[in-house]
């Protein structure tokens, strides 16, 4: 390791003048230290990455139902009834499990409804 000089030194040696470094480093703008930040960051980024999943879920269930109304899948239409049923099983014991309400869901889809009315522009429809 090198001190702010360029002269190097070992680990457990301390350049001249860092006798106390670590006891007494402060960053600058009064201290930033964990205490200071506000708690659920981790768990709100984790809350947003379980409803994007259940966005994804969703997803799965329109395109079932979508098929269930194509004429050349009434062939398969007993299996794709039983994926249906078994995806809105996971859908709703996964919001039961992590308390996840509409509201949340349209917070959450709001800037991306935003977004894609950008992408289309002034006047256009779906």
């Amino acid at each position: 390791m090198r001190d702010q000089y360029g002269k190097r030194y070992r680990r457990d040696e301390r350049p001249f003048g860092h006798e106390h470094h670590r006891e007494e480093h402060h960053h600058r703008g009064g201290g930033h230290r964990r205490k200071d930040h506000p708690r659920g960051g981790a768990k709100t980024f984790r809350r947003g990455r379980a409803i994007e999943f259940l966005d994804r879920l969703n997803v799965k269930r329109a395109t079932l139902k979508q098929q269930l109304e194509t004429p050349e899948l009434q062939s398969i239409n007993p299996i794709l009834v039983g994926e249906l049923k078994a995806v809105e099983t996971i859908i709703n014991e996964f919001t039961q499990l992590f308390e996840i309400h509409e509201d949340e869901i349209k917070r959450h889809d709001a800037p991306a409804n935003e977004e894609e009315a950008l992408e289309k522009g002034p006047g256009e429809e779906e």
